[in-house]
């Protein structure tokens, strides 16, 4: 991979947890593998009043507690740190912004650095507008002979009609194509991967479609509750958090068709075709096909764990969702018929993202022990933990007779013990530096899915706690979406599955 140009990139929030956890520590891992600029500086900005050696030696032990790098890695933390400068300013007021501009200019003019500036807003989405707006009226959303670039974090607005607002108000400063709204989850290999597996494999491809696939499941489960951000996710809830831009972005990428170029606007543009095909649901379909859930007290890992309204800054009568379970359909000629499903909550009984590609079974039952449903046959992408793609067919079992057994054909990436996979942050970040937009969400893509779920928001919202469900913490989640996966899921095939390696792990002292 090429390094990106000269370059600053100002992280506003550099104080925040984003900032010591991920975006810090990702920037180091692209330092360790030579793909920073040859000339390159990171500013963080934020309110709190510290030196630039005080943010400086905060943020490398932040980068020892959260990356954990080796000995040999750690040597060079210092050079990397040599990188890393601050500025404290009241981000709430416009007449102050003309200090960050002094210290771009400073650093530029020290540095050697082109007129390039990249703008990480690491910081709530309420108050993107007035950073954005201070950043015009200082004219730093402009550069003379160079590019500006802006990077937010989701949400992306909270319905349609704020999404639709946002765009416009990021629009008016900056232009389409210097906007990165960033999804943290299309950074992940396995995901990325679905794009390579699906259009450089001639076994696939001719399968990808109602002919042949029965259902497709994407799940997304943490064990972890709300983790002290009860205000955040009060206004936000599961369909928010993770439905309207991870799951949705994970399910183009399945059921997208092959772009004519493996370019940004290209591969965009198939996405924004798929969230236009998708089928809208009536109020009586999100009544039998949409479940939402909010999780009680129970057993999580062996600790016995609060429900939610127990959670701190969560209302006692709290009716927000912390599961979500749906069918969907996509109406479209590739898909017509072919039922989706999301699955996504927190405080379940295990961590993990996967989609499921459910193929259909043979119409004739021939050999006994055939496995009877979407089950039979079923390509797992594993996105987290352990990123893994695994195939599953029957196989006879050695001996007598015609006797099937299930077994899985399973890749690991760690199978690939000298590759050392990048963080999701550190792909996006390298992305936006470099200037490729194709793994960011483009505004129309944005819009499309609101629209689709934005009717779902309206149904909960004149329901209040009707239609609610509490589940347990540590189990599979409501009533309801557990009898839908049962029915319809490949999740819940009780058949023994073997497992063929397909790259053995490597002993030790074998060549």
């Amino acid at each position: 991979m090429e390094k990106p140009e000269n370059q600053i990139l100002v992280i506003f929030g550099a104080s925040g947890d984003l900032t010591k956890r991920k975006l810090l520590p990702s920037l180091f891992g692209l330092h360790l593998r030579g793909l920073l600029p040859d000339k390159f500086r990171i500013l963080g900005a934020a309110r709190t009043e510290m030196s630039a050696e005080e943010y400086r030696k905060l943020r490398r032990d932040d980068i020892v507690r959260y990356d954990k790098p080796s000995e040999e890695d750690a040597k060079r933390l210092d050079s990397f740190m040599e990188l890393v400068d601050y500025i404290h300013f009241n981000t709430d007021d416009s007449k102050q912004y003309k200090t960050l501009a002094d210290k771009i200019k400073q650093l530029q003019d020290e540095c050697g650095i082109d007129d390039n500036v990249l703008f990480y807003l690491s910081m709530p989405p309420g108050i993107f507008d007035y950073v954005t707006e201070s950043l015009k009226e200082s004219g730093l959303n402009k550069s003379k002979n160079g590019f500006r670039r802006i990077v937010i974090e989701k949400p992306f607005g909270t319905d349609l009609e704020s999404a639709k607002k946002l765009s416009r108000e990021l629009g008016s400063i900056f232009r389409e194509n210097e906007i990165y709204r960033i999804d943290h989850y299309l950074g992940k290999e396995t995901v990325q991967n679905i794009l390579v597996l699906r259009f450089a494999n001639g076994i696939f491809e001719p399968l990808w479609n109602r002919n042949y696939i029965d259902s497709i499941e994407i799940c997304a489960y943490e064990t972890l509750g709300i983790e002290n951000r009860g205000a955040y996710y009060e206004s936000s809830g599961a369909l928010r958090d993770m439905v309207q831009n991870h799951l949705m972005h994970l399910m183009a990428f399945i059921a997208m068709e092959c772009p004519p170029n493996f370019d940004a606007e290209s591969l965009r543009n198939e996405i924004v075709k798929v969230f236009k095909s998708l089928k809208p649901l009536s109020s009586d379909e999100i009544k039998k096909h949409v479940f939402r859930g909010q999780y009680g007290e129970g057993v999580v890992d062996g600790q016995k764990v609060a429900a939610y309204v127990g959670e701190k800054n969560v209302a006692p009568d709290s009716h927000t969702e912390t599961f979500v379970a749906m069918k969907f359909f996509i109406d479209n000629w590739r898909w017509n018929g072919v039922p989706f499903y999301f699955y996504t909550g927190k405080r379940m009984a295990e961590k993990k993202s996967e989609v499921t590609i459910n193929f259909k079974t043979p119409p004739q039952r021939l050999f006994p022990g055939m496995c009877d449903g979407p089950s039979c046959n079923k390509l797992t992408l594993r996105i987290q933990p352990d990123e893994s793609i695994a195939l599953k067919f029957g196989m006879k079992t050695p001996g007598a007779g015609f006797d099937v057994t299930q077994v899985a054909m399973d890749f690991k990436y760690s199978s690939l013990s000298e590759v050392r996979l990048p963080d999701a942050y550190e792909r996006l970040l390298l992305d936006a530096m470099s200037g490729d937009s194709t793994l960011y969400a483009r505004s129309d893509a944005l819009e499309a899915s609101w629209k689709f779920v934005t009717p779902i928001m309206e149904r909960w919202k004149k329901d209040g706690k009707k239609g609610l469900q509490i589940y347990a913490a540590g189990s599979q989640g409501t009533k309801e979406a557990v009898d839908m996966m049962m029915e319809h899921s490949a999740a819940f095939c009780p058949l023994p599955v073997r497992t063929l390696r397909y790259m053995p792990e490597k002993k030790e002292g074998e060549k």
